[in-house]
């Protein structure tokens, strides 16, 4: 990894102490070289270029930190940018530091730290047998690595142009020193972009870099108060520190504890001139500008762990003890996806043991994986999980090399690949693998056939059923309800289909039960039939009620023999027989009172009731629910909860309008690959196992999860919780297995496989952490606790949680250096203070009664308790992007390239210009707002005749031009790149109120819009809550 070195055969393992080297890692927030202490200024020589009236703050504030410009920037005046008005000149301020500085720690372990250990730990691999590379987070320079105290022996001569360590252990070690090519200030732009940031070199003012031979390091640079030698004109400026740059003629100005140099983010919170008041510039905070970005040094660390869409943990080195663990104050646990599909490329391997069967550690159950180790000549296997010594069939047996690796590794994929597929033997199987079965329970009140979801849904499903999956084994059945109950025979012997009614509610019967589900590639002509005609048959209905409740008793006694997926299309709120609902949530003298929260909960038991039978009988449900009154989602949404289902919210729903989103996602949800009667388990190291999970599932033990169907687009969120006060080991492994039946009949356990080191140091789990993993996590807990909370409440319990970890973190440094006003935060979580405002403005947190529908925020609470990680930030941190330029400039033969394209910008109106056209894209829906003053031939070739219409009644559609079709196949491109949601387009034109308020405005989390806080007022407020008590 980096500049490690590879021949140097006996590298310890891991340290015992600190098992991380922390030294720089390069960000586009980060400045490049340390400054220690917050009165850094004070070693300074004032610099020539800097007039004595530009400073904005009093010295009491702290050092103002921003890039080429003071820590806090009034607001512009305008609401719209206009980018043909130049900003005001700052080039008579030279730059000073960047906004979010990041120093790198000591290369050496603390003196208290015992050396490192070079025995393995046990169940982990040998050296040459693909083990982990050496616990260390973080390029390394190849200088010798030897404990703080007494000085090196036998080390040989030095490197090449390395600095010698200090001999006496009093003094702190030698530092580079860079210097510019030239004697004056190296020049920044003022204002330069976030991206130029990005571009540093890694390489900056590490301890023991590379320093040019014409300027060897003096023994006594490092000591305060050294001599330091005037600059040289061969060295690179790209290798300066941020204070050699801007004051070339001085050594970086140190504390008096040398060897604590910051590790640290920081961003300087000032005064506002002429006012008491704290303050921030807008465009120095950090934003995930480039979505959702995995942390890849951990993947590297480890290249045999499963992929990390399948498995993501909220820290990538886990506490070693409880008490850390009671210090780490954010979610510790992981993201799992176990069908997610596969990188681009890859496949995962299926494995057919055959008469060998599936090999297991005989006492924990672990599947073989990469991180098992064969000893005793290849005769047994030591489970990397519970360390036992397993006997190797005589027909997995295979002879080991010198290295103690297995000669038939190649032939092996489970030995290599972090992810599998074992073909499961017949003692797997508690009944013959089920076919791919669908049941449609359909609404054909009057507002299902007036709204057209009738015939989309019919036409939908016709379409559909060559691409079922299964084959030739895939069942299928249908029935319709109203105030009556009609199931249909399609048997294959018959030319049409026969209707039969049931309008008992009380005493729920199935006539011809066996002909209700029938092989689809047998009765095909039949179903065709049936779904040609649906529309007509219900045509003339003007049945208003809807008698759900023995409508779904019927379909599960339909189903209960089998098992399959059950697809519920309701528009009406139920009315009739068991599970009746009323209307409820109007009641404005509930919000904000102890029993807010149970309007989000079920108002029937026998929703939940009728789950758990849908678990207990393998039948997966899924819910699309069509209305513009209420339907109760937090009722109906319980059968998705409970089976491993999804449930689809169209609002208003008009074929016209959202037909096309209601045919892509009823078509994705058909023929997307599904795992059937699946339950899954997740196991981890000795000390610790899983406790607590979220999501869609039902809990059949204290670790097993039922899932009668799930899918490539369900993630389940999952807590550690430690059953041993400190762990042993310096290496913890995890194995998700899903044991399911795949379409194709076959009785399938999905392996994933990952391990993660241990570590004691409570700053190197944050700078490991996975704001990612983190934020899915604390998102599903938010929603879970707007179930028995106010919503108040929940967003309070996300704010207190990241000023408890920030505290924390800060308090790690509080002692060793002087922050004064600055607030730090590590690399790995810049992004998690704007995610939790984002999570707070989220529709099921948001506001109270007036501000999302009930159901709209039951519905999007249950869709993100399932979504995966990189979905769910997309949908909290949207993105928005200007396109007039584009389409002004693309020529008809140019194919869209998304990569130079999708230039995200902040979520703000200061990003909206008056005269562009722009796209809001959360995964879900596409809202285009074209500006008051955009080009008017740019309207008319989008829009057509509708360019100076209401634009809510407009369609956007193709206009046989050249701009026109750049345009939808712009959409249709984000729209390939993610496919779970068809984003439907909602066009707004700027003043156009009320609608552009509630569909762009309201989403702009960054303003302060209906009385919430902006992301300025948001980290100052953290901030001032850090600094209590930290």
């Amino acid at each position: 990894m980096g500049a490690e070195n590879h021949a140097q055969q006996h590298f310890p393992t891991r340290p015992v102490g600190t098992p991380f080297a922390t030294t720089q890692a390069a960000s586009p927030f980060s400045s490049s070289g340390p400054v220690v202490g917050s009165d850094a200024s004070r070693f300074r020589p004032a610099s020539p270029a800097m007039p004595t009236n530009t400073m904005p703050f009093p010295p009491s504030s702290g050092p103002a930190v921003g890039a080429g410009s003071p820590g806090f920037r009034p607001m512009q005046p305008s609401r719209f940018l206009d980018p043909s008005v130049p900003p005001p000149s700052t080039s008579s301020v030279p730059a000073t530091a960047g906004p979010f500085q990041r120093f790198p720690a000591p290369q050496f372990a603390s003196p208290t730290q015992p050396p490192p250990s070079r025995i393995p730990p046990m169940g982990q691999p040998p050296a040459a047998y693909a083990s982990p590379p050496p616990v260390s987070f973080h390029q390394q320079t190849q200088i010798p690595s030897v404990p703080m105290g007494s000085p090196p022996q036998n080390l040989g001569p030095p490197p090449t142009n390395v600095p010698q360590p200090m001999s006496d252990p009093s003094f702190p070690s030698a530092r580079p020193n860079f210097h510019s090519s030239l004697p004056g200030y190296v020049h920044k732009q003022p204002n330069a972009d976030l991206q130029s940031q990005q571009m540093q070199p890694p390489l900056v003012s590490h301890q023991g870099q590379y320093i040019p031979p014409s300027a060897p390091a003096s023994p006594f640079l490092g000591h305060q108060g050294g001599y330091v030698s005037p600059p040289q004109a061969a060295a690179s400026q790209g290798l300066l520190s941020t204070d050699q740059k801007h004051y070339p003629g001085t050594g970086p100005p140190l504390s008096s504890i040398q060897g604590l140099a910051e590790d640290f983010n920081s961003l300087s919170i000032g005064s506002v001139p002429g006012s008491i008041d704290a303050g921030i510039d807008p465009k120095t905070l950090p934003r995930p500008l480039n979505g959702d970005e995995e942390p890849k040094l951990f993947s590297e660390m480890y290249p045999m762990n499963c992929d990390q869409r399948y498995l993501r943990l909220t820290t990538s080195a886990i506490p070693s003890s409880q008490s850390l663990v009671s210090r780490w104050h954010l979610p510790l646990g992981a993201i799992v996806c176990p069908l997610a599909e596969a990188p681009s490329g890859e496949e995962v391997p299926v494995i057919n043991f055959a008469s060998t069967g599936v090999i297991r550690c005989r006492r924990c159950r672990t599947y073989i994986n990469p991180y098992a180790t064969f000893t005793d000549a290849g005769r047994k296997w030591r489970c990397n999980i519970c360390s036992l010594l397993n006997d190797v069939q005589g027909d997995y047996f295979s002879h080991l090399d010198a290295t103690g690796r297995r000669i038939d590794l190649d032939q092996r994929p489970e030995l290599t690949k972090g992810s599998v597929d074992f073909v499961a033997p017949t003692e797997y199987m508690v009944r013959p693998p089920m076919p791919p079965l669908y049941f449609f329970l359909i609404d054909a009140s009057i507002a299902a056939v007036r709204s057209g979801m009738l015939e989309v849904v019919a036409q939908t499903i016709r379409s559909c059923l060559d691409e079922l999956p299964g084959s030739t084994r895939t069942q299928i059945g249908f029935a319709t309800f109203d105030s009556t109950i009609h199931f249909y025979n399609m048997k294959s012997t018959l030319t049409q289909p026969q209707m039969m009614v049931v309008s008992d509610l009380d005493d729920i019967f199935v006539p011809l039960p066996d002909d209700l589900l029938v092989n689809l590639s047998e009765s095909r002509a039949v179903v065709e039939s049936f779904l040609d005609s649906l529309p007509s048959m219900f045509q003339d209905n003007v049945n208003v009620e809807s008698a759900f409740g023995p409508a779904l008793k019927a379909a599960f006694m339909v189903m209960s023999q089998l098992g399959g997926k059950l697809l519920i299309f309701q528009s009406t709120l139920p009315s009739l027989g068991i599970g009746r609902l009323k209307l409820r949530g109007d009641d404005l003298r509930v919000y904000g009172t102890d029993k807010e929260h149970l309007l989000r909960l079920p108002e029937d038991p026998f929703y939940k009731q009728m789950a758990a039978e849908f678990t207990k009988f393998q039948i997966g449900v899924n819910v699309y629910t069509f209305s513009d009154k209420y339907t109760d989602i937090a009722s109906l949404g319980t059968l998705a909860k409970y089976t491993g289902g999804q449930v689809y919210y169209y609002p208003g729903f008009q074929s016209s309008i959202h037909g096309e989103k209601l045919r892509h996602e009823l078509a994705r949800d058909l023929t997307r690959e599904t795992a059937w009667e699946a339950v899954m388990r997740i196991r981890c190291g000795k000390g610790i196992r899983f406790t607590s999970f979220h999501g869609n599932f039902m809990l059949r033990s204290t670790d097993l999860l039922a899932l009668p169907a799930v899918d490539c687009d369900k993630a389940f969120a999952m807590q550690i919780s430690y059953e041993e006060t400190l762990l042993t080991t310096q290496t913890v492994y995890f194995q998700v297995a899903l044991l399911y039946t795949a379409s194709c009949g076959e009785r399938r356990i999905r392996v994933h496989t990952a391990a993660a080191p241990v570590v004691t140091d409570l700053g190197e789990m944050y700078r490991q952490a996975d704001v990612g993993a983190i934020v899915s996590l604390f998102s599903r807990l938010a929603i879970e606790k707007t179930l028995s909370h106010k919503l108040d409440d929940a967003r309070t319990s996300v704010q207190q949680r990241i000023v408890k970890a920030l505290r924390e973190y800060r308090n790690l440094y509080a002692v060793q250096h002087r922050l004064g006003g600055r607030m730090i935060y590590p690399e790995s979580l810049k992004f998690l203070p704007l995610y939790g405002l984002a999570l707070c403005k989220s529709i099921p947190l948001r506001g109270g009664y007036a501000d999302a529908a009930l159901d709209e925020r039951c519905a999007l609470g249950l869709a993100m308790m399932i979504l995966p990680v990189k979905n769910l930030l997309k949908l909290l941190y949207p993105s928005l992007i200007r396109l007039d330029e584009y389409l002004l400039k693309a020529s008809p033969a140019q194919t869209i390239d998304l990569n130079s394209l999708e230039k995200r910008l902040p979520l703000s109106t200061d990003s909206l210009d008056s005269r562009g056209l722009y796209l809001y894209d959360d995964g879900f829906r596409f809202i285009i707002w074209f500006g008051r003053v955009l080009s008017p031939d740019v309207s008319m070739n989008l829009l057509g005749a509708d360019f100076a219409a209401e634009l809510s009644k407009v369609i956007l559609r193709d206009h046989d031009n050249v701009m026109s079709r750049k345009l939808l196949e712009m959409l249709e491109k984000f729209r390939e790149s993610e496919v779970s949601y068809y984003q439907l387009c909602n066009l707004v034109r700027q003043g156009e109120q009320p609608r552009e308020g509630f569909l762009l405005l309201a989403n702009l989390i960054e303003d302060q819009v209906g009385g919430t806080n902006g992301y300025v007022d948001w980290v100052l407020q953290i901030h001032r809550q850090v600094q209590q008590n930290a």
